[in-house]
């Protein structure tokens, strides 16, 4: 050991990472020759914008090296804490030490040390098992409906493997062009979903709206009429419940969409919206200025006029009342909600969202869409509390995407995979790392085979929308999918799959990654590839709850372990395109690949394997 502080080494701060409010901390740091005459932790509390100080005193460690050790005691409150050392030098002197090492005070950089309630439990079984994303739509369509007389301006493709339509309608509005999936399809579907061991079925929203993708919610009290009705959904969830699956609805709360019965800009629904003045029950939603013209809108686009989640009214209709649609939707059969852009809602709002359903619905999940780190987001100048307990359970895993993907893409090292996991995991209260959604691709991302095969993306929007990968491209891109897809289930957190990845589906940004499930002409190799690892997924415990490690993660080989009690599975991947030969440690006489059924000789507690170009093993005791 050659470090002064390391806060992942346990010989420098106990416990790792995030810690409950309450907690005793133990840090060391190590002067390593340096003539440092005194130590001292400063810790400046965030939230309450306070410091503190806490002297680490002289000792020696178990080698006899010098060190300064002392307890730092973590607030009775959730707090987001940033650390660093004031050191005093032996010629009166005095520095600072941080992330970036020797510093003055004014420019030293802190580490992070996350507090968060312990006493608001996570249910476990979302992080366990695996997770499938359906965009309604376009996975399967069991009845054949019309467009006559719902909202909007909507065209049903005729066939169902046409391209959707990447431009506005004659109207000049967007997706608004429907291939007719709906939830009786999803049912008629879930024996298939069942063999790939999926035990969350998370839906992108499936109330009344005018789009495609429904984030322009008309009515959060009715399923869209191109999906089914409310009996359909209920069906949904009681027949997904025998086959041991939950159902997760997305929760738009942030706006609304410009043509619901709420603001009713076209007049399409008899009732008085926002948009036809104070003589609406929704008026006082909406921020105008002035009415009509202008409002407050998602990101400024009009079509999705932002909501004021403080007024009491919507908070009462979307949260708290008895009948409110969060509790009525729960009810219905769902187990857990998405909530859309969660770094948008006030976190008084979520917290109000988490309040009810530990209330009434205490086994359900409730997970948010954030794109970065969770607990370092700031949104309208505001650092987010909603994953220091009692709002979020778990979060979107964005950055596992973009990191794993640049592992894959070559861009970065294993090293840098590792790092960046590594500090969430370091961030995150545990229960949220653990319960977190892992995915490869999602409506809002291109499909990942697409990304690791193709050469060159195109640049004209055109171009890619009827790019296919050539075959030396979709070799390319199987291969590494393959990779990424064992990563995703061996790794801790949910595995979730966006429909037809599975199948080998291509495309680039919407609506190109939102085509139909090819029904009938899956890839059949890349299909039971999912299948396999859903089921040891379903079978070790080690790769449900087991913690991790990495004994090796250098350049293109990337290898983690996870432990539960005695079990251990380790993942060993060669993302190059040269062979690859590994020592790790292995304290059972055998190793046993679960994927090819290979064993393997290990000696003196190594194993020494050599790694074919994109090539992966699963070794289990």
């Amino acid at each position: 050991m050659s470090i002064l502080f390391d806060p992942r080494d346990a010989r420098c701060k106990s416990p790792f990472g995030a810690v409950t409010t309450f907690a005793a901390v133990d840090f060391t740091f190590y002067p390593r020759g340096y003539a440092v005459t005194g130590c001292t932790l400063l810790a400046h509390h965030e939230f309450s914008d306070r410091w503190t100080e806490t002297e680490l005193l002289p000792t020696t460690d178990e080698d006899g090296a010098p060190a300064f050790s002392g307890t730092f005691f973590a607030p009775s409150q959730p707090e987001l804490i940033w650390y660093h050392f004031r050191l005093r030098w032996a010629d009166g002197g005095e520095s600072c030490y941080g992330k970036d090492g020797f510093q003055s005070w004014d420019k030293v950089t802190p580490w992070q040390l996350t507090v968060y309630d312990g006493r608001a439990k996570t249910p476990g079984w979302f992080g366990r098992g695996v997770t499938y994303q359906i965009f309604p739509d376009r996975f399967y369509r069991a009845r054949t409906r019309s467009v006559d007389g719902l909202i909007g301006c909507r065209t049903l493709h005729e066939r169902w493997d046409e391209t959707p339509l990447c431009g506005p309608n004659e109207r000049g509005d967007y997706c608004e062009d429907f291939f007719g999936g709906d939830l009786a399809g999803i049912t008629e579907k879930l024996d298939y979903l069942a063999s790939l061991h999926v035990t969350t079925l998370y839906l992108n929203p499936i109330f009344e709206a005018a789009s495609n993708h429904r984030y322009d919610t008309a009515d959060y009290e009715t399923v869209d009429p191109l999906l089914g009705d409310e009996q359909d959904f209920r069906t949904l969830c009681t027949e997904a419940e025998k086959r041991g699956i939950r159902v997760m609805l997305d929760g738009v709360f942030n706006h609304t969409g410009a043509k619901s019965r709420y603001f009713n800009a076209d007049g399409f629904y008899p009732a008085p919206g926002a948009a036809q003045g104070p003589v609406s029950p929704y008026y006082s939603w909406y921020s105008f200025h002035p009415f009509p013209t202008d409002y407050d809108a998602w990101w400024g686009i009009k079509n999705l006029p932002a909501v004021n989640e403080r007024n009491e009214s919507y908070v009462n209709y979307i949260i708290t009342g008895e009948n409110s649609i969060v509790r009525r939707w729960l009810r219905a059969g769902a187990s857990a909600w998405r909530l859309d852009v969660a770094d948008e809602l006030p976190d008084e709002f979520i917290f109000a969202i988490r309040a009810v359903m530990q209330q009434d619905f205490p086994d359900a999940y409730l997970l948010g869409e954030v794109w970065e780190d969770g607990t370092t987001k700031v949104a309208y100048s505001k650092r987010r509390r909603y994953l220091l307990g009692g709002g979020l359970h778990g979060l979107m895993n964005y950055p596992f995407r973009t990191a794993l993907l640049s592992y894959l893409a070559g861009t970065s090292g294993a090293e840098d995979f590792r790092d960046a996991m590594e500090a969430i995991r370091e961030n995150y209260p545990s229960p949220a790392f653990y319960g977190a959604m892992n995915f490869l691709s999602t409506h809002d991302t291109p499909r990942l085979l697409t990304l690791l095969g193709c050469e060159q993306t195109p640049a004209d929007r055109d171009a890619r929308a009827h790019y296919r990968l050539s075959p030396a491209e979709r070799e390319r891109g199987t291969a590494l999918l393959k990779l990424a897809a064992l990563v995703l289930y061996a790794f801790p957190g949910s595995p979730t799959v966006y429909y037809g990845d599975e199948a080998g589906m291509e495309g680039f940004e919407d609506p190109f990654n939102r085509r139909t499930y090819p029904w009938g002409h899956e890839d059949t190799t890349l299909l039971d590839w999912f299948r396999t690892l859903g089921r040891l997924r379903a079978e070790r415990e080690s790769l449900q709850s087991g913690d991790i490690t990495y004994p090796l993660a250098a350049g293109r080989v990337l290898c983690f372990a996870r432990r539960a009690g005695d079990e251990v599975s380790l993942c060993a991947v060669n993302a190059g395109a040269e062979s690859a030969s590994v020592d790790l440690p292995w304290a059972a006489p055998l190793a046993h690949d679960a994927l090819s059924g290979q064993s393997f000789l290990a000696e003196g507690g190594r194993l020494h394997i050599t790694l074919a170009p994109y090539d992966a093993l699963l070794l289990t005791e």
